[in-house]
């Protein structure tokens, strides 16, 4: 169980730190929903937006940084 708890702080302090760079440096993820394929579509009040483009970058950051993850701690724990 003591395992499962630090896996929590750690995927916590993540958390609060990416809330953090949020927070005082907005300008750091300007770029992110505006970039080509993202659609908006806007008519008479009703506002329609999908960030493909934008999840799809995020979906392959996280896929990466969690497999590189995974991949290191199998290397320590031989």
């Amino acid at each position: 169980m003591s395992e499962l708890g630090r896996w929590l702080v750690a995927v916590g302090l993540l958390i609060a730190f990416a809330g953090l760079l949020l927070w005082w440096w907005p300008a750091l993820f300007g770029w992110f929903g505006h970039l080509p394929g993202d659609l908006r579509f806007e008519r008479d009040g009703v506002r329609v937006y999908v960030p493909l483009v934008s999840m799809l970058l995020l979906s392959l950051g996280l896929t990466l940084g969690l497999n590189l993850a995974l991949w290191l701690l199998a290397g320590l724990s031989r």
